[in-house]
């Protein structure tokens, strides 16, 4: 028997990691509420990644519900060196060069194997190292070296990361090592592939090109520098994720909450799921329970409007994997319930599109409302029926219906939206009596209540969403 849907219509995407990369571990997080793994592949082998992928796709088997993979690409990461004692301590005033000798570092200088970033590091430049806790200025610039004085100094450790705030840097946005593994992953069978590091829109055109339409492709927003073209990154992204963190080394803190609902806002506009990410509950990777700050940030996702939150070390190497998971299923379905959110969901619906297909969406919606409706049925063979529902926030649960289980897996991700995977049907009267049957068998609707169904006429064609009926579980429908 299928698992029961969620009692939420946000998701959670869950990070596998050593702490969580067995069957049942994986079971267990599904089960916590996790409608998302995201396999990070800044860490781990090839081999680490598929026998999770198989993993996956046995728990999905056994509970009979769809789950999206995200594979998140690791990017250009920027870093230093190493040192021969394995760290130094930078003294505030000193003189440190960075250059590119792989001769081990000392606490005169260190190796920086990027010649990209010598090119437009100029005088006065600042440099961030290990998350900002280190900041550098430099003094004077070479093709070869960059002469800096420690600005901020501190304990810096091998291979900390460098950020540069506010230059665009030459560099495309997958590496050798990504598009190996980008290659891995599509023939995994993957759902979604997180590209990180989105500086420019080519950088997404370029990814989608090598995607292929084999997984869906999602922009991490993480460089101040996409913020200028965000629109168009936006149109050319299948979905958009908030990385916090490292938009917080290179923005000021107070500015990052804004960008966060800026970018809610424009998913909206666009009809991608958006995801919120990085240190949502990091505490309870050593605590049984998060802090009140933290159960608020996770509360002001769902007030902003995010389709999903994402758990990272919390999930992958946390003490209390599948305590934090359930704390955040409970915090989510909690704030849900909340009398205010109504308002600021009809606050934050954008403005349909002059298409029919928008317009039948809408009207979903507003009908579902009138009659209070148990739930939305949306037949999908791409899934943008269920797309186009999910962005109109329903005060009702969305089913979502595909004979395609690769479009089922990746409506997981959609705010709302119940994913399963049906036989095709053929005429409007087989569907709604599809819709009736399903959504009660779900657990969505009860003998007697009304649900709405939205579909495309003729069947089985994509984008062509024109339909919309009114059907009561357990009457049979007529033309």
């Amino acid at each position: 028997m299928a698992e029961a849907p969620r009692n939420r219509r946000m998701k959670i995407v869950a990070t596998l990691g050593p702490a969580t990369s067995d069957l049942g571990r994986i079971e267990a997080l599904f089960k916590a509420g996790a409608d998302v793994f995201r396999l990070n592949f800044s860490h781990g082998a090839q081999e680490d990644h598929a026998a999770n992928i198989a993993s996956i796709r046995r728990v999905e088997k056994k509970l009979g519900r769809p789950i999206a993979i995200l594979a998140d690409m690791q990017g250009p990461k920027l870093r230093v060196g190493r040192f021969a004692g394995g760290h130094v301590v930078l003294q505030w005033g000193r003189p440190f060069r960075l250059d590119l000798s792989p001769q081990p570092g000392d606490s005169s200088r260190v190796q920086l194997p990027h010649p990209e970033i010598m090119a437009v590091a100029s005088a006065g430049y600042s440099l961030l190292l290990d998350d900002g806790r280190i900041q550098l200025e430099v003094v004077r610039q070479k093709p070869d070296h960059l002469e800096t004085r420690v600005a901020v100094g501190g304990r810096l450790s091998d291979r900390k990361g460098v950020n540069l705030p506010g230059a665009v840097l030459p560099i495309p946005a997958l590496t050798e090592k990504d598009r190996a593994d980008l290659a891995f992953a599509l023939d995994c069978g993957v759902d979604y592939i997180g590209l990180s590091f989105v500086q420019r829109p080519e950088d997404v055109a370029e990814a989608r090109e090598l995607v292929g339409g084999r997984a869906l492709l999602m922009s991490k927003i993480e460089k101040p520098q996409a913020l200028e073209q965000i629109e168009e990154i936006f149109r050319l992204s299948d979905a958009v994720m908030v990385a916090r963190g490292d938009l917080g080394v290179e923005l000021p803190p107070e500015d990052v909450p804004l960008i966060q609902k800026r970018l809610i806002r424009a998913a909206h506009r666009w009809g991608r799921p958006i995801v919120v990410a990085t240190q949502m509950m990091e505490s309870m990777t050593e605590n049984p329970s998060p802090t009140r700050a933290e159960a608020s940030d996770v509360a002001t996702a769902v007030f902003d409007g995010a389709d999903a939150v994402m758990l990272s070390a919390e999930t992958a190497t946390g003490k209390y994997p599948i305590e934090t998971v359930r704390m955040m299923d409970r915090i989510l379905t909690r704030t849900e319930r909340d009398d205010d959110l109504r308002a600021a969901r009809a606050g934050m619906r954008p403005k349909p599109e002059k298409s029919s297909a928008d317009a039948i969406s809408g009207a979903a919606r507003q009908v579902a409302e009138t009659i209070e409706a148990s739930v939305i049925v949306a037949f999908t063979t791409s899934g943008v029926t269920a797309l186009r529902v999910s962005r109109q926030r329903p005060e009702c649960g969305i089913l979502g219906l595909t004979p395609d289980a690769e479009v089922a897996r990746r409506l997981a991700l959609a705010w709302g939206v119940h994913p399963l995977v049906c036989e095709p049907t053929f005429t409007m009267t087989e569907t709604v009596a599809r819709a009736t049957q399903l959504a009660s068998r779900a657990g969505l609707a009860r003998r007697g209540e009304e649900i709405v169904v939205v579909a495309g006429v003729p069947f089985g064609k994509s984008g062509g969403t024109n339909s919309l009926r009114v059907a009561r579980v357990g009457t049979t429908p007529k033309d």
